[in-house]
């Protein structure tokens, strides 16, 4: 049977309200131990990404007072989503072809949703490839895979 991202994905995902200050953002970051949140509105609905990336990208490297700035205005818009049945490889094109680190996955149920409502069931990163278990199991190989990831994605 052939591995889809179900199989590899992380399923705990982390949100924050678009009104949260930067700072919040990076807190809840640290406190999670998450690489991204999920941004949404006061309904609960998904708006866009903040990840670290975009933390150092948009705020830190432009000396910015953290507490100032609002996830809305630095969050990665629109959301890159994919299929939970959908194959490593195709998560790893789709990546590349969109030049993004985090994947959503949706439940491939709600794809086809005539109300356009998604069904996030996960979050797809470079280092759940690391972490697939056809890759190699020892420590040494798993970091070279993800040093080659982290080029390459």
């Amino acid at each position: 049977m052939a591995t889809t991202l179900r199989d590899i994905m992380r399923k705990r995902l982390e949100t924050i309200d678009d009104s949260a200050s930067v700072q919040d953002g990076a807190k809840k970051m640290k406190d999670k131990d998450v690489s991204s949140l999920i941004v949404v509105d006061s309904d609960g609905k998904p708006q866009g990404l903040v990840t670290e990336r975009d933390l150092v990208t948009k705020v830190c490297i432009n000396d910015t007072f953290t507490s100032a700035i609002t996830i809305k205005q630095i969050m990665s818009v629109p959301l890159i989503t994919i299929g939970s049945t959908s194959t490593p490889a195709i998560a790893a094109d789709t990546m590349l072809r969109y030049n993004v680190r985090h994947l959503l996955v949706i439940d491939d149920n709600s794809i086809n949703d005539k109300s356009g409502s998604k069904h996030f069931v996960g979050i797809i990163t470079p280092l759940d490839f690391a972490r697939y278990d056809e890759f190699p199991n020892d420590e040494v190989a798993k970091d070279e895979i993800e040093r080659m990831l982290e080029y390459y994605i």
